[in-house]
């Protein structure tokens, strides 16, 4: 089967094509970088021929309110229209768990159009949604830093290996399209000021982590369960310190 991955150079993508391709798949990584751009068009009908399955696993390049809802429309119209006149019959995207849980944020609130764009697009779909990625923890720490200290919220916490999501994705691909969600997030819930006190020790990072109950997260207060998953979600296996020792986050 021949599955496109929009953003397939990127952290998770990149990892999608390879754990693919291990499969058996026809695998197409299409970036900017491979000369695909989902914002602009380019080359999308011409990578989508023969196409079975569409992963998108893009990201913005700038998370400004404009400009991360005008990528997140756009470029989801564009491969949606190019999906239809090639036939694809299976449409997969990943989002983020919480996006209708704190849709002030205005990434999150760029997720939500992108997901009833898909869920309206007559195209059968399935979104994953995941936690926070292991490999995004130290920007999460930088985003919350304040006058030296890095200020987070005693909310739940429940990140994952990236490995893991990419695996979460590939699998849902490989199936039949879900039309409605799956929810993947870590195999341990911590208590997010928790967690990044730890994880600074680990890190050797001697900034002090505050417990601030209106710190934000990218921009918006997160509920106390705002960022985890509920009930029936797939939890994954490798945790961060195993994550960690493996050499993963140098």
């Amino acid at each position: 089967m021949k599955v496109v991955v929009i953003g397939g150079t990127g952290l998770i993508g990149s990892k999608l094509v390879r754990k693919l391709g291990e499969h058996g798949h026809e695998a197409v990584a299409a970036s900017p970088d491979t000369g695909v751009n989902a914002l602009t068009g380019q080359g999308l009908a011409e990578v989508m021929e023969g196409a079975g399955v569409v992963i998108d696993v893009s990201n913005s390049p700038s998370f400004t309110p404009a400009d991360v809802m005008n990528f997140f429309t756009t470029s989801t119209g564009n491969l949606l229209e190019a999906e239809k006149r090639a036939g694809v019959g299976h449409h997969v995207a990943l989002s983020v768990v919480g996006t209708e849980k704190m849709p002030e944020n205005a990434y999150f609130a760029a997720k939500i159009a992108q997901e009833r764009l898909i869920q309206d697009s007559g195209i059968p779909f399935s979104l994953v949604h995941a936690t926070q990625f292991f490999e995004f923890a130290r920007r999460i720490a930088d985003e919350a830093a304040v006058d030296g200290q890095v200020r987070i919220a005693p909310v739940a916490f429940q990140p994952m290996a990236g490995e893991e999501v990419a695996q979460a994705v590939g699998r849902t691909a490989a199936g039949s399209p879900l039309n409605g969600r799956l929810e993947v997030g870590g195999p341990i819930e911590y208590r997010m000021d928790e967690f990044f006190r730890k994880a600074l020790a680990a890190w050797g990072d001697p900034r002090e982590v505050v417990t601030d109950p209106q710190a934000r997260y990218f921009g918006s207060v997160p509920g106390d369960r705002t960022l985890v998953p509920g009930e029936g979600a797939q939890l994954a296996k490798i945790t961060y310190r195993e994550w960690l020792d493996s050499g993963a986050g140098k």
